[in-house]
């Protein structure tokens, strides 16, 4: 049973962001710092990644720990209530990830997951986004951003 009444469940879910988290600020923030440009939630590629970097044919997704199921604490956490709406969806949303990450990857981009609790170490992932992203600059043949600057 939940605790809520239906009219502040409803309330409380609807607070329930699913762009301009504050992970994926902190994402954008760090791609940002280091150079690089992007474009924000894309619709017309497949499950509409939160950062898209064309140049590069790289997209980065940031996703929720519990809402896509990682395997930390907060994403083994498990409903307490309405258990059987709630377990099938939370399956389904880690199967549409699977499918969406397989047809990007068929469809050329690289692709990088950043889950929630990863944007807590705030150095390691921006080294992780420079080791990604860098990749597919040295790929694309060029520098750009901060580094274009710079060079003249």
């Amino acid at each position: 049973m939940d605790h809520l009444s239906p009219g502040a469940r409803s309330r409380a879910m609807r607070r329930v962001r699913s762009h301009d988290t504050t992970p994926e600020r902190i994402v954008r923030s760090i791609a940002h710092s280091l150079g690089f440009r992007f474009r924000l939630h894309r619709r017309d590629l497949l499950g509409s990644p939160d950062l898209t970097f064309p140049r590069l044919r790289a997209v980065v997704f940031v996703h929720g720990c519990y809402w896509h199921q990682h395997r930390c604490p907060r994403g083994a956490r498990q409903p307490k209530t309405n258990r059987e709406y709630w377990l099938p969806k939370l399956r389904r949303n880690v199967e549409r990830d699977r499918r969406i990450l397989r047809a990007l990857r068929r469809e050329g981009w690289r692709v990088l997951v950043v889950w929630e609790c990863q944007t807590r170490d705030v150095e390691r992932l921006r080294r992780r986004l420079a080791a990604f992203l860098g990749a597919g600059r040295r790929r694309a043949g060029g520098r750009g951003g901060a580094e274009k600057k710079k060079a003249r």
